[in-house]
């Protein structure tokens, strides 16, 4: 199980770290070429919003065919996506690689986390797995901006020039090509049947749980730090004039502090519940988002990305244990599917009215809203803990 493990979070690092590093690129690109923080918004919620209409087929598509399938189309989508902003690096073609990278992500994010939950055997190899697994991400969404960052500000004649982002893009292009490397040797498995005599599923049958309703909810104010952190970063850093190397590793720091997390995790859940953890996490991000626009320099910023980036890291192995363990296994890909629709769903809108906020009262009032939101959305996290 390690083995094959570790191919998968290589996988997931490579094609994740295509989405990320377009995504910190594109926007600073946008700014450049003098589009508003409204339309940066707009082009940051594309990311998202190919994944609301898409993930319950695509859930639905991993219950049916497993693994390789749904990755397979999510690394032809992605590269060939990436590749179009190295040809035609404009405003809407740009928004096209969005939905592209985006919806390739969203697939192949539901196919592993699938295909891991059905490898683990007991709750605590569950959060084992999803701990590891969850390491990926914040890997790759290191790797993507900083390498994304120095390749526009190194690799054209001129800092931030057009030519370094045909570089990086070519770059998050090339990337998606070495997931199908990793995950083509992984050892598929069986597709689990349906109960017999089941009747038509609907995806909202499975919030008749009190538990799944309850989770997504916290699941989504969670995320929607996530996106708040992405989308600020990059305004605040041009507002200030910090360069894009300087963006990419601010965002960077914030990746690296979730992994490092993740990689405590396993230890950590043999001591602390899911609940406190999801719960704690909560309390520390209101407070943080509460004092992140008073951080005068990168130094001060990036420390708070590093504090941030502990207690938001933390979550997600929590949640998907949870999730896996409350869910029949012949449509657990149908319930990854609805988390990662109504977890977009709101990535769609967030960055706009996000985008909107900031160019009417400036991006301080976004951190303190949603850092009010989330400290109180706290309570419902701790509704989590066991009957």
């Amino acid at each position: 199980m390690q083995s094959e493990l570790a191919r998968l979070i290589a996988g997931q690092v490579f094609l994740h770290a295509c989405m990320a590093g377009m995504r910190m690129a594109m926007p600073l690109l946008a700014l450049q070429q003098g589009f508003s923080a409204l339309a940066v918004g707009a082009l940051l919620a594309l990311f998202a919003i190919t994944q609301v209409f898409f993930a319950l087929p695509a859930g639905r598509y991993a219950d049916r065919k497993g693994l390789k399938k749904p990755i397979l189309i999510s690394v032809a989508l992605a590269s060939s996506g990436a590749s179009l902003s190295v040809i035609w690096p404009i405003f809407p073609v740009m928004c096209l690689s969005a939905l592209a990278t985006g919806g390739a992500t969203g697939m192949a994010v539901i196919a592993l986390q699938r295909h891991v939950g059905r490898m683990a055997q007991t709750p605590a190899e569950l959060k084992a797995a999803f701990s590891w697994l969850s390491i990926g991400p914040a890997v790759s969404n290191f790797l993507g901006p900083v390498l994304a960052g120095l390749l526009i500000d190194f690799a054209g004649p001129a800092p931030a020039h057009e030519t370094g982002f045909r570089w990086a893009f070519l770059l998050m292009a090339v990337l998606p090509l070495s997931t199908w490397f990793w995950v083509r040797r992984v050892t598929e498995l069986p597709t689990p049947p349906a109960p017999e005599h089941a009747g038509p599923r609907r995806a909202l049958d499975l919030l008749a749980e009190p538990l799944m309703r309850r989770l997504l909810g916290v699941n989504w104010l969670l995320s929607s730090c996530w996106d708040v952190h992405t989308f600020v970063v990059p305004v605040l850093g041009h507002e200030r004039g910090y360069s894009a190397s300087v963006v990419g590793t601010i965002l960077g720091a914030f990746a690296i502090s979730a992994a490092f997390i993740r990689v405590c995790l396993p230890w950590l859940s043999r001591h602390v519940h899911e609940y406190q953890i999801i719960t704690g996490a909560m309390v520390c991000t209101g407070v943080l988002f509460g004092l992140y626009p008073f951080m005068p320099t990168p130094w001060s910023m990036g420390l708070c990305s590093v504090l941030l980036g502990l207690a938001l890291g933390a979550v997600q192995p929590m949640i998907m244990s949870t999730l896996h363990q409350i869910t029949p296994q012949h449509r657990q890909g149908e319930a990854l599917g609805l988390r990662l629709m109504t977890i977009n769903g709101s990535s769609v809108l967030m960055p706009m009215l996000f985008g909107a906020a900031g160019a009417v009262a400036g991006v301080a009032p976004v951190f303190w809203v949603v850092g009010a939101a989330v400290g109180l959305g706290s309570r419902a996290a701790w509704r989590l803990r066991p009957a």
